[in-house]
């Protein structure tokens, strides 16, 4: 069992050395101090359990000390020690977080009872402070998998930005990873413990997307048979991570920069104004800064958004990283943990350019692992059809693109809406795609 660490700080050298006396075959390890200075340097150097300070000696006194041990060590435990018979100084003391107060002269049983009090609640809130680091680490389901220059670049930044309250806007194509990268800078922040949420601002209309996110109050349009709290309300003290925003319309975008540079939501139909505190973590696969100049995104939101900007890199120039990705995705979907990627199916995937990213590449290990007939999984379970393309001559990623959209539209039996969702891309983004390849 380690020994209860406690620094005592007294001007009386007889008391000092009474106390180290009386409690030396204990399990303590004790650190004196003569006065409140002394003190104050252990403090920065050394870790302790518990804190007896005399209220009166030279230098910092008892009640300073105690401050300033609170702001160095938060978990350590005080108690007052004071001689001049009155509990002004104790309550005081109460009042900064003190545990206890003593009054000399002291009974040594008493003191060590109330060592042991405060030991045990510095172990309490340890174990507390344990639990929820472990709740916050559970919550970080998803991995984060690769080991490319460009991909570590992206998880560099996520450390750096996380522990700030800035404003992130996360730029990349569909598929690469970006709620991923929005999760992670929650759960690695301050805001851990508190809601993570998600809205994606291009699958509503306009005064949906407006109530969704603000909230309504009954009666505010029609439908509205009951008030309701919009998103940046529900994310009070956490996370709103606001994918596909550059799919947001221009009346909107006024109140999200609004709401920004305020911190105040008002719901739909409501005069009322209501102060949370959400961090904005917001997402596109358009390039936000082109679009500002084709007049489809508001400038003043665009500086707004773009305090700290994280762009995801496609897995096309993730050189490595393939493969890391497949073999992660093959554990978390072949229950029988039996599949394995032929040498040629690893070298159609390393290949391929996937238009889909990490999702598309996430999408073809599931369907290899359905389809192979044997613990082998070869590049006809993962590409069907276009097995022949990635083997042979490398494309375009326009055609690419292009087919890996026929595909799909074709597997859904020409449903959009469906089409979009299994492209990771909003419904009003595939039909402008469509118009593009029309147009081509």
């Amino acid at each position: 069992m380690e020994p209860i660490r406690i620094l005592i700080a007294d001007d009386e050298a007889s008391y000092l050395d009474l106390i180290k006396r009386r409690f030396a075959n204990k399990n303590y390890e004790i650190t004196t101090a003569p006065d409140g200075n002394t003190a104050h340097e252990y403090l920065q150097s050394v870790e302790f359990d518990v804190g007896l300070f005399d209220y009166q000696m030279p230098g910092l006194n008892g009640i300073e000390l105690m401050k300033r041990a609170k702001a160095i060590q938060p978990l350590m435990q005080l108690i007052l020690i004071t001689g001049h018979g009155t509990i002004e100084s104790a309550i005081e003391a109460m009042k900064l977080g003190a545990n206890d107060y003593i009054m000399k002269p002291s009974n040594f049983d008493e003191i060590e009872l109330v060592i042991a009090k405060a030991y045990e609640k510095k172990q309490l809130l340890q174990q507390n402070l344990d639990l929820k680091e472990a709740l916050r680490r559970s919550k970080m389901r998803k991995t984060m998998v690769g080991q490319s220059k460009a991909i570590l670049c992206v998880q560099d930044i996520i450390r750096k930005v996380a522990g700030t309250p800035s404003t992130v806007l996360i730029e990349g194509e569909s598929g690469t990873g970006k709620e991923l990268v929005a999760e992670n800078i929650h759960y690695l922040s301050d805001r851990a413990e508190n809601p993570f949420i998600i809205l994606n601002a291009g699958a509503l209309p306009e005064q949906l997307l407006e109530s969704e996110l603000f909230g309504h109050v009954k009666g505010a349009f029609t439908g509205a048979h009951e008030s309701k709290k919009g998103l940046v309300e529900v994310a009070d003290n956490g996370t709103l991570f606001l994918d596909e925003i550059g799919e947001m319309e221009m009346g909107l975008q006024v109140k999200l920069l609004r709401f920004l540079e305020t911190g105040e939501v008002r719901s739909v139909g409501d005069n009322r104004t209501k102060k949370v505190d959400v961090r904005i973590v917001a997402a596109t696969n358009r390039n936000l800064e082109e679009e500002v100049k084709k007049g489809n995104f508001r400038q003043d939101l665009y500086y707004r958004l773009n305090i700290i900007k994280i762009v995801v890199p496609p897995l096309r120039k993730r050189d490595g990283d393939i493969l890391l990705l497949a073999n992660y995705f093959l554990r978390l979907h072949d229950k029988s943990g039996s599949k394995q990627l032929s040498e040629q199916a690893q070298i159609a995937l390393q290949n391929y350019q996937f238009p889909g990213n990490i999702r598309e590449l996430a999408n073809l290990i599931q369907r290899g692992i359905i389809l192979s007939n044997s613990h082998v999984i070869n590049v006809d379970d993962l590409f069907g059809e276009q097995a022949v393309a990635t083997t042979a001559h490398p494309m375009t990623l326009k055609e690419l693109e292009t087919r890996h959209i026929q595909q799909t539209l074709k597997a859904v039996a020409g449903n959009k809406t469906k089409a979009a969702e299994l492209l990771g891309i909003s419904t009003r983004n595939l039909y402008r795609k469509l118009a593009e390849l029309d147009a081509d």
